[in-house]
């Protein structure tokens, strides 16, 4: 009680002292009182440590995603690279079958007119 008055800014020595029935209500409701605030303290402690908690899964979770973008970037990448180095050798490709093509045509025509004469040697003057 004396701290109470203390707190409050009144003369502590005044006060007289309380029976027994008085001293055990006070303290009863004191000891109340600091279950309470134990309790709701703890209660803050313990969202605050679960909302950290959560905000660092979230975090973390959202760096594993970036990490897999970044790496299914890198892939498609190289798959283009892939692909335009495809494209560039394909009209390569369909160049020299399309010359085959031409030359199995030129021997069949040759072919069919008989076989090809001797080159004539011309003589040097």
């Amino acid at each position: 009680m004396r701290a109470k008055m203390r707190i409050m800014g009144f003369n502590a020595h005044a006060v007289k002292p309380l029976n027994e029935d008085a001293a055990a209500e006070l303290g009863a409701e004191l000891l109340g009182e600091a279950t309470i605030f134990v309790v709701g303290g703890g209660c803050l402690v313990l969202e605050y440590w679960r909302h950290q908690a959560l905000r660092g899964r979230k975090e973390r979770e959202r760096h594993a995603a970036w990490s897999a973008m970044r790496d299914e970037v890198g892939r498609l990448a190289l798959a283009l690279e892939a692909l335009q180095d495809r494209v560039q050798a394909a009209p390569l490709q369909s160049a020299v079958v399309e010359l085959q093509a031409q030359m199995r045509e030129v021997r069949a025509q040759l072919g069919a007119r008989g076989p090809p004469s001797a080159p004539q040697a011309t003589p040097k003057e």
